[in-house]
């Protein structure tokens, strides 16, 4: 990669760092081509994407871009996964990546936001429910409380109408 290539490459993934709501880096040692094109496509199909960067490359970037001390991801050979959307499913997509090929790639750090994550935390995050099954549950516990109080009406109804049948055949019983 000559001098100008270089410097298209680190504007255009200083770009897409700007975009991405959270950039994770990982060590992906020990996987082979097919694997890291495996790798690739389910990090695609969680809606993010990942890119392979020379670590003299991404120090220059990570100048340029302004990102918070990252040191430690220069060691190694370093994946970056930038997700613009949804942040917990490309972790996943990583984490059961991992765990199906002897536990590579490994998260080094990440960023989302203005925070640095450990691979500690970035393991957590992959295990958190995606974001349409906390919708779901949140929604469940606000619908909750109005099922019981519909309940509660509704057999106070059956209450009043079966009072009402009563006093209905006890009229009539007097009338005859």
């Amino acid at each position: 990669m000559n001098r100008a290539d270089k410097k298209v490459f680190i504007e255009e993934f200083g770009h897409k760092v700007r975009e991405a709501s959270a950039v994770f880096f990982t060590d992906f040692s020990g996987l082979n081509v097919k694997e890291i094109t495996d790798l690739r496509k389910q990090i695609r199909n969680s809606g993010a994407e990942y890119i392979v960067v020379k670590n003299r490359l991404l120090k220059l970037a990570v100048k340029e871009i302004g990102l918070p001390d990252i040191s430690e991801v220069y060691s190694g050979p370093t994946g970056v996964i930038l997700s613009s959307g949804d942040v917990v499913e490309p972790a996943r997509a990583v984490s059961e990546f991992s765990q199906e090929h002897e536990d590579r790639p490994t998260f080094k750090l990440g960023i989302l936001g203005e925070d640095v994550l450990s691979a500690e935390e970035l393991g957590r995050l992959a295990k958190l429910p995606t974001r349409d099954v906390l919708l779901a549950t949140a929604v469940g516990a606000m619908e909750a409380p109005m099922v019981a109080l519909a309940g509660v009406f509704e057999a106070k109804i059956q209450e009043m109408s079966g009072l009402l049948e009563a006093l209905n055949t006890k009229q009539e019983g007097e009338v005859r």
